[in-house]
């Protein structure tokens, strides 16, 4: 069984459903199909059970969110991350985004 700690201090157990729960809101009007949605939350908890701890922190969750989110969809990602990272402004925006085109830049150059 995986557990997660949580902010708190509680820890209980890993529940994928939270996972998509989550990021359906970050996806709403989004053109997002709930498969692809239970496709993320299947990556999510691969990639936390690969790394062979009975227990992670919520943090680390999150963390994990991100990148298959932001393959899936970089508005849904902005949103999340936005939430996650506690962005403050318009300059975290602005700083995510720019964080976006170069990963964009570099895939286009590694193509």
């Amino acid at each position: 069984m995986l557990l997660v700690t949580k902010r708190s201090g509680n820890s209980e157990p890993f529940d994928r459903n939270k996972v998509i729960s989550g990021v359906r809101k970050a996806c709403q009007g989004r053109p997002i199909k709930e498969d692809d949605l239970k496709m993320l939350g299947q990556r999510v908890e691969e990639d936390l059970r690969s790394r062979g701890l009975a227990e992670v922190r919520s943090e680390d969750v999150g963390k994990a969110i991100l990148a298959p989110l932001k393959e899936l969809d970089e508005v849904a990602y902005l949103r999340f991350a936005s939430v996650y990272q506690n962005f403050n402004g318009l300059v975290d925006f602005q700083h995510a985004i720019d964080q976006l085109k170069s990963g964009d830049a570099a895939k286009a150059e590694a193509d």
